[in-house]
């Protein structure tokens, strides 16, 4: 099969189709024929060697990705009884495994797939359960009550963009920041105020709410530059593994959605909110997989709004 890989860490450019075995579903396994998978910021701190640590035990080529929509093909022995071969699919990788999800066919437990939200092509659908589980996570970790209020840095991401959408959906009030040309974009979310984004941006929100805010995720990962809007006694969570300290009584929490791949039930519900409006899936441009080095040098480039696709089709 084809895959696309590395053999060492470094740029965009280590990233090369290359020709595996196609790998077979084992016990409560699933082997799905992958169609596209999304390009996300994670994947690139794979290939540069950001998480070397974490695949020690794995020998190269590394391939990289997390978010993988396509067709099952394989079902292992006593795979998830919900799922069918040649049912549409999305799932949830973790590529510090043998692989991750740049490759024709992925094999990923069966409680890391749920049926692709109705309505959508395989892009769309892969830009959901990575940045959406990711979303959720942080705010049950917060578990603000219904009419609190939420900051959220990073809204013009994928990450910042469906914490929004959730937490209106919870019932909560959110204040996210936004470039100039994102404002339309945030308040699109539902975003209830939207402050200028930047270094100063603690202090933005502490203009709307001078007693600082409860919670507040932080998907731009500013850190220290961020804690001081959060009010005495509050919650942060970091995206990015910083563990503080805020001071204050803040605590910091950092979130890793690799603790949410075995909660089927979770991602089924993102799943049907996509299906429901309640989450906006989008793609910001769609490449052939060989051009993955490409993608890559567009992501780290940045002022992307929307997730690039890999098309394995």
């Amino acid at each position: 099969m084809k895959a696309i890989a590395s053999t060492t860490y470094g740029g965009p450019d280590v990233l090369r189709e290359v020709d595996l075995p196609t790998p077979e579903a084992g016990p409560g396994e699933v082997r799905i024929r992958v169609h596209a998978a999304a390009v996300n910021p994670t994947d690139a701190m794979l290939r540069t060697g950001a998480y070397a640590a974490r695949t020690t035990d794995v020998p190269p080529p590394y391939v990289p990705g997390m978010d993988a929509a396509g067709v099952i093909d394989q079902l292992g022995p006593g795979a998830d009884g919900r799922l069918a071969v040649g049912q549409r699919v999305v799932a949830l990788v973790i590529p510090t495994g043998p692989r991750g999800a740049y490759a024709e066919h992925i094999v990923v437990p069966a409680e890391s797939v749920v049926p692709a939200p109705a309505g959508t092509d395989h892009a769309e659908a892969a830009t959901l359960l990575m940045n959406a589980a990711t979303a959720r996570l942080a705010l049950d970790t917060l578990a603000l009550p219904k009419g609190a209020t939420v900051a959220v840095t990073g809204a013009a991401g994928a990450v910042g963009g469906y914490t929004i959408e959730l937490a209106k959906a919870d019932g909560l009030t959110v204040v996210a920041d936004a470039a100039p040309h994102d404002r339309d974009l945030i308040r699109g979310f539902g975003a209830d105020h939207v402050v200028d984004r930047g270094t100063d941006v603690a202090a933005r929100i502490r203009e709307l709410t001078p007693a600082g805010v409860p919670g507040l995720v932080d998907g731009s990962d500013q850190r220290e530059e961020a804690v001081p809007a959060v009010a005495d006694g509050g919650a942060f969570v970091a995206l990015r593994g910083w563990q503080g300290p805020a001071g204050r009584g803040v605590t910091v929490t950092p979130v890793f959605v690799a603790s949410v791949r075995g909660d089927t039930a979770l991602l089924d519900t993102l799943r049907l909110q996509a299906e429901q409006g309640v989450l906006s899936l989008r793609v910001a441009k769609v490449l052939p997989a060989s051009d993955a080095a490409e993608a890559h040098r567009l992501l780290e480039a940045g002022g992307l709004r929307g997730r690039l696709v890999l098309d394995f089709s």
